[in-house]
């Protein structure tokens, strides 16, 4: 057994999405900036959106079917197109509140339109993802119905105890309340080999809360046929096969 095992059967066991009933959609772009949710919109009464960028379609295709979007990031001045009913707030989001940066925690108790009620969560902050769900606190983590997440850095987690461990910190919070539904490799980030696999740099993973599934079976194949390439003229980056498949074809996860 190499060193990595133990720490790759704990990511594949997290990342390994199910079929379940409720159908998958597009939401936004076909292309960068979209991503594949279930179909289960109905009664989310708003998106925090940390990290915007350049990107702002998923909002919008949102807004269209009456959610509104709290968007958020430090790097610009506001999104790149008029969302109606989202609101921008020009400051990073993280563990904690600093002058630039502030908890999830802080920002949707400032901005809360329905309290109690479900809410769809969309992250893409390079890397910061681990950190700052680790420290949502547990009941505001099981009002969001859906979690899309950008996941960062995945060979430095495999290959590296530190990175492993602050990662773990958040997943083990994950994995506890969601399934993985959908998985998509972002094949403008590369990949490395550890132990004769290609591990992508970056995927997308869409969660959903567990309490809302209810599995059909396993993902063997990916793309989804709603999947888009994010550079359209390279190919997609494969998912690695430990990551598809019956959860029984994966030892138990890491035990330390």
């Amino acid at each position: 057994m190499t060193d990595t095992a133990p720490k790759a059967r704990y990511i594949a066991d997290f990342l390994r999405p199910a079929a379940i009933a409720t159908p998958l959609i597009r939401v936004g772009a076909f292309g960068d900036g979209g991503y594949l949710l279930p179909n289960d919109l109905n009664g989310i009464a708003a998106c925090y959106s940390p990290g915007v960028s350049r990107q702002s379609t998923f909002e919008l295709d949102l807004a269209k079917h009456g959610i509104p979007s709290f968007m958020a990031d430090g790097s610009i001045d506001g999104p790149a197109i008029d969302i109606p009913g989202s609101t921008f707030t020009r400051r990073f989001v993280g563990p904690e509140d600093t002058p630039d940066r502030m908890s999830i925690a802080t920002w949707v108790a400032q901005t809360d339109p329905a309290p109690g009620a479900d809410l769809l969560l969309q992250m893409d902050i390079e890397g910061d993802e681990y950190t700052t769900l680790a420290a949502v606190p547990d009941d505001l983590l099981d009002r969001f119905r859906i979690i899309v997440l950008e996941l960062h850095r995945l060979p430095s987690i495999l290959s590296k105890d530190i990175s492993f461990q602050r990662a773990r910190r958040a997943i083990d919070k994950l994995r506890s309340r969601f399934q993985a539904v959908h998985l998509h490799t972002n094949n403008a980030s590369g990949t490395v080999e550890l132990d004769g696999t290609q591990i992508p740099r970056v995927v997308e993973v869409t969660l959903l809360r567990k309490d809302r599934v209810t599995v059909t079976g396993p993902v063997t194949t990916l793309p989804h046929p709603l999947d888009r390439r994010h550079r359209l003229h390279q190919p997609d980056i494969p998912v690695p096969p430990a990551w598809l498949g019956a959860a029984d074809q994966s030892a138990p996860g890491a035990s330390s």
